[in-house]
């Protein structure tokens, strides 16, 4: 249950990333107005870029965390009998 929660986050945390930084919501920013140095930076497409880059990072972390718990799920489902082991005695 944990990680399925943690690929929920991972995907809405890394597709708010990749969205955000390229709306007004982003532009309409309260510090960026109150500095104009920030203002700057923030507006440059270059760091909007970097943020979504982020975004796909978590992304893909969800997207892996989610494989890497369904095959784990899978492999729970399957009897001993179906893999023997490696080791003969």
């Amino acid at each position: 249950m944990r990680r399925l929660l943690l690929v929920a986050f991972f995907l809405e945390i890394g597709f708010v990333l990749i969205v955000v930084p390229w709306s007004a919501f982003w532009d309409r920013n309260y510090f960026a107005d109150a500095v104009p140095m920030l203002d700057t930076i923030v507006r440059n497409n270059f760091v909007r870029g970097a943020v979504s880059g982020l975004g796909v990072l978590n992304v893909a972390a969800g997207i892996w965390e989610l494989i890497a718990l369904l095959v784990e799920g899978r492999g729970a489902n399957r009897s001993p009998s179906v893999f023997p082991s490696a080791r003969h005695d």
